[in-house]
């Protein structure tokens, strides 16, 4: 299965409300996708991450390109920062191992 671990925040407090309208949708849409298996969000440290496991990358990235998410994605680098680590396991992480794993790997966007 591939795991994914996002890492995102709002850019200001101005932010805020944009982020939400955008992330509460796209967490909704990936509970319900295709080949969705685990999907959690927490905050951390001010960073509002998600935990999702995929039965394979490429229901990932139908889920990336398609629905909520991908009108979240186009209007990302104006509202947040955030960055995104994903690999595959046969196991899903706690929340603290994706933390650690998030931090030592993710690729800034």
């Amino acid at each position: 299965m591939i795991i994914s671990i996002t890492g995102l925040k709002p850019k200001s407090f101005w932010h805020t409300l944009p982020f939400w309208y955008r992330a509460i949708p796209s967490f909704n849409q990936a509970k319900k996708a295709p080949g969705n298996l685990f999907c959690e969000v927490k905050q951390i440290q001010g960073i509002q991450h998600t935990l999702t496991a995929w039965n394979n990358m490429e229901s990932l990235r139908t889920f990336v390109g398609t629905g909520p998410h991908l009108k979240a994605v186009k209007s990302f680098r104006k509202i947040a920062t955030g960055s995104t680590y994903h690999y595959e396991s046969d196991t899903i992480p706690s929340w603290e191992e994706a933390r650690q794993l998030w931090e030592a790997n993710y690729k800034e966007y």
